[in-house]
């Protein structure tokens, strides 16, 4: 695997022009906006007509290399609903089918191996895999399509952690548990090293790509660290994910979220890998996750489930959290987690207008 380009941001970035005082960047660097920034997870996709209607035939990874569906997708949530960012329309494993890794999406599954990585040998195999000089030429073009279109709303650069990439590569897909994973960081602590070195410079590799195309923000997917214990987490995947962020800090000034699911006990260590703001997810009260991390800016963290409970039922909720979001210096209203596919996206549009109602 390549090094990372570590040269500093190009002169007409975005974050040097149209989106330096956006909201949203304002909140990532510890600022209070007039108004509180708000976006959604897989707020491009699944919950949208238009999407599915353009997505008719095409297979998820074909869609996320292909930088016209890649733009129209990624612009169908800003349109509609009027949020401050938009989120880089991809899928954590893209940077694995880049490497050349088999990997498929299976409709009702998920991300599908066809060799699990396993032992010795199998991170051998993958250290061999180079990534070509025009590997990355998809993403760059997609993100500058997408820059040019959005003007002064931030693009966000999206990529999976080493943990949540390792876990799939192991398990061979979706795992609600990844024992496999787990039982392979400890039997064979070698080849889990050497695995989630290959991961992090891949991963540092995508980030860095997006970013120096445009994006004006990175967040660092770690979907499944909620699972590990945090003497886990520290000693066998904090560093790497540490190793990914390297490459995109040496860039500049770009601000960079952290995101995972049930990682309450994971939230300190979690910003302590180089990240400007920690992403929370909806069981951890905002309040709660500003005392264990004082003066770091938050995202979050409406239950998705509310979107689905009535209008009351969602502003009371949401009224909730923004005043919890008080705690932090900046807060980023998100959800705790993805837009479910059922979704009404009236409830989305309207979520977003009645929070940018509210005073900060």
């Amino acid at each position: 695997m390549p090094a990372a380009d570590h040269q500093s941001l190009p002169e007409q970035h975005p974050l040097n022009g149209p989106t330096a005082h956006a909201p949203l960047i304002r909140a990532y660097r510890g600022q209070r906006a007039e108004t509180t920034p708000v976006w959604f997870m897989r707020q491009a996709g699944r919950s949208l007509p238009e999407y599915r209607s353009l997505r008719t035939g095409t297979r998820m990874l074909d869609a996320c290399l292909d930088p016209a569906l890649v733009t129209e997708i990624t612009l169908q949530p800003v349109r509609r609903h009027g949020v401050d960012a938009a989120i880089f329309f991809s899928d954590i494993v893209v940077p694995l089918r880049l490497a050349g890794v088999e990997v498929d999406i299976v409709p009702g599954k998920g991300p599908v191996l066809a060799n699990p990585v396993r032992t010795a040998a199998d991170v051998a195999a993958l250290r061999e895999r180079t990534l070509t000089d025009d590997a990355f030429d998809p993403i760059i073009e997609s993100v500058r399509l997408l820059t040019a279109e959005l003007g002064t709303t931030p693009l966000i650069g999206f990529a999976g952690a080493p943990f949540t990439l390792a876990a799939y590569l192991v398990e061979g897909g979706p795992s609600k548990d990844q024992l496999a994973a787990r039982a392979l960081m400890h039997a064979q602590p070698d080849v889990w090293a050497d695995l989630m070195d290959w991961l992090a410079d891949l991963t540092g590799s995508f980030l860095t790509a997006q970013i120096r195309a445009g994006a004006s923000a990175a967040q660092l997917f770690d979907s499944w660290a909620g699972g590990l214990s945090l003497a886990d987490y520290r000693a066998s995947v904090a560093p790497y994910s540490a190793q990914a962020l390297t490459a995109v800090r040496a860039l500049g000034d770009v601000p960079t979220v952290h995101f995972g699911v049930g990682t309450r006990h994971l939230l300190g260590a979690m910003h302590e890998v180089g990240v400007d703001v920690v992403g929370v997810d909806w069981r951890t009260p905002l309040d709660e996750a500003a005392a264990v991390l004082p003066d770091v800016p938050l995202q979050g963290n409406i239950d998705p489930a509310l979107l689905s409970a009535g209008w009351s039922a969602l502003t009371t909720h949401a009224t909730g959290v923004l005043e919890a979001g008080r705690a932090a210096p900046a807060h980023v209203l998100n959800l705790g987690h993805g837009v479910p596919p059922d979704t009404d996206p009236e409830v989305l549009t309207r979520l977003v207008a009645w929070v940018h109602e509210q005073q900060p």
